[in-house]
């Protein structure tokens, strides 16, 4: 199945980290969390939830996975000031592959330059920032834009883990099909 990348810093929001990983993980997606540092415990703002950070971003190649999910909450206002987690989402932009970002996780993809002249919703507080980026904004519970996957805020989290679903299961289909062909 998909190999599947979740940066996380600091106060992520807890559901959103933790529903997108157990999503993934049943689909029998394999996820590696990864961070400023390697081996760091970090725990959600709410506190009801934690993460191990398994690699830190300079130590992991883009292309190596299939798809890049970024929980929302403090954390990627922390880890936009982190050169190498900046790096890695910008690579992984330029591949053409998934990215999904929801609540605050778009500030990472602004820092990355890779929202310009897209489509995408977020948290509101972000609205601004994005637009000033060149992004369009809509406020809906998921906007898909290319291979870009947007959501608004934890209430979405359904409609948002089956779109990423959807477009892993997808991309299995076709490789499937083109081994199949030869």
């Amino acid at each position: 199945m998909a190999r599947v990348a979740i940066p996380v810093g600091e106060d992520f929001e807890d559901s959103e980290f933790t529903v997108s990983c157990d999503r993934l993980r049943e689909a029998g997606h394999s996820i590696t969390v990864f961070g400023t540092k390697a081996g760091e415990i970090i725990a959600g703002k709410r506190k009801q939830a934690t993460a191990r950070i398994e690699k830190s971003a300079g130590d992991i190649d883009a292309s190596d996975f299939d798809a890049l999910v970024i929980p929302g909450g403090h954390s990627p206002d922390e880890l936009r000031m982190d050169k190498d987690v900046v790096s890695f989402v910008k690579s992984f932009g330029e591949s053409g592959k998934t990215i999904a970002a929801v609540c605050h996780g778009p500030q990472l993809l602004i820092e990355a330059e890779l929202v310009d002249g897209r489509t995408v919703t977020s948290w509101p507080s972000v609205r601004k920032d994005l637009e000033n980026a060149g992004a369009k904004w809509k406020d809906r519970e998921v906007v898909e834009d290319g291979n870009l996957i947007t959501s608004r805020k934890p209430e979405d989290m359904d409609a948002f883990c089956a779109a990423i679903l959807r477009r892993l299961d997808g991309r299995a289909e076709q490789q499937t099909a083109k081994r199949a062909r030869g």
